[in-house]
């Protein structure tokens, strides 16, 4: 491969998408160059929905690579060996198209004004992606697949489509796994993405501090959700990271509950699980309050034993431990307080750009950031508890805790409840 170049436009380092710097994305497309060595690598930003019923997302890993958010359709090519430096990352977006754009939107010509505004050197229509995709598959016979693979019941990961079918076309060809790659990338979070993902969780306290103003015996379920994500929208955040979780009493034994329909009950418990997304950066909480004010005797016993664990947890996360480690932590203080059958899911799991952040292989990484979730649930007695915080994963400090300013011990939810 040839030395190290740079594949940016010229843009000013303080120049951003999408809250992170161009020059941080243009890095992270040098560092897969690097990686990818000889052979071609492809990210795909996949296609729109036809219908009305859904905003456009752009896959995680093409948002991290460029910090485009808003091109259905765009491919960004990766070719380490072509020999000339400024095609080494090519950006590749759908042509325009006047009739269509009077519906969904008019796009940007191709101009050294686009470039600069993405940080990419070389941009062209997908009108061209064949030829220059067959020109870097010639020169290289090895391609690289940087997108997860999919299971047999799923259709296989975009890349692999395409580079198989260009692989039956080339003789010797190969390739190579490289699905860890930007696992393992986007596990670590810069500076600017924890910072991005700190003010999420800022946001989402807001979201919080409505719903312990707002709750109380006769609203519903829906009425807690809605406290909830108006603080986000009006703090900073256009959306949800996820569908919100608001079960009150038997609902809050179901972990994915998604009625959000029933009235609330004076002597009942809720679940909240919610989180604001703040610049494609998700936040993802749990609490559990009592819907009168105040737990009662067995309420405020479960709970108890559920932060306990979460406590131990988040005591145990350090960079270079792994999940298995974690999940002890909390599930012995659990089972040795006789629930270890009530709590039956995971402990927590990474995110970021995902809410069910892509997990790499191996430890937890320093930089990455996790949730923390242990539960108790006892549908006999229509109480269910978790409580999930982000946290940090540092080497020095631990695990710190994003999310710290949402309520959660006993004394502080009901204090603030009195409000």
């Amino acid at each position: 491969m040839a030395k190290k170049t740079s594949t940016a436009a010229p843009a000013s380092s303080e120049t951003t998408l999408h809250g992170i710097a161009l020059g941080e994305y243009a890095a992270r497309r040098e560092h897969v160059l690097r990686t990818l060595k000889d052979a071609v690598g492809l990210v795909f930003a996949g296609d729109m929905d036809a219908s009305i019923h859904g905003d456009f997302r752009a896959h995680p890993h093409f948002q991290y690579l460029t910090g485009i958010v808003d091109e259905p359709g765009a491919v960004l090519l990766l070719d380490p060996t072509n020999p000339v430096e400024a095609r080494r990352a090519i950006l590749f977006l759908k042509p325009l198209n006047p009739e269509l754009e009077k519906w969904d939107g008019f796009r940007e010509e191709i101009s050294s004004k686009l470039k600069a505004k993405y940080g990419v050197g070389t941009i062209m229509r997908t009108t061209a992606f064949a030829r220059f995709l067959l020109e870097a598959t010639k020169r290289a016979k090895r391609f690289a697949l940087l997108h997860p693979f999919a299971a047999h019941t799923a259709p296989v990961s975009p890349d692999l489509d395409v580079l198989r079918r260009s692989g039956e076309r080339i003789p010797g060809s190969s390739f190579v796994d490289h699905t860890q790659l930007l696992a393992t990338m986007r596990a670590a979070k810069s500076k600017a993405e924890t910072a991005l993902m700190q003010r999420a969780a800022d946001i989402t306290a807001k979201g919080y501090d409505a719903v312990l103003r707002g709750l109380k015996p006769g609203i519903t379920e829906f009425d807690v959700q809605e406290l909830a994500e108006h603080g986000y929208r009006t703090n900073g955040s256009r959306k949800a990271a996820y569908h919100t979780i608001a079960g009150g009493a038997f609902n809050a034994t179901v972990l994915h509950y998604h009625g959000n329909r029933e009235p609330l009950k004076d002597g009942d418990v809720i679940l909240l699980d919610s989180g604001a997304e703040y610049m494609g950066y998700a936040c993802d909480v749990t609490r559990t309050f009592p819907v009168g004010g105040k737990f009662t005797k067995r309420q405020r016993e479960i709970y108890e034993i559920v932060l306990d664990a979460q406590l131990a947890a988040i005591d145990a996360t350090k960079a270079g431990t792994t999940f298995a480690a974690i999940d002890k932590a909390a599930r012995d203080v659990i089972t040795k307080a006789g629930y270890g059958d009530a709590f039956f899911h995971g402990c927590g799991h990474h995110l970021g750009l995902e809410v069910h952040d892509i997990t790499p292989e191996g430890p937890i990484p320093e930089g990455a950031v996790i949730t923390i979730e242990p539960g108790i649930y006892l549908p006999g007695e229509n109480l269910g508890v978790r409580i999930e915080d982000d946290i940090l994963v540092t080497r020095k400090a631990g695990g710190v805790n994003l999310t710290a300013a949402i309520p959660k011990t006993v004394a502080d939810i009901e204090r603030a409840m009195r409000r």
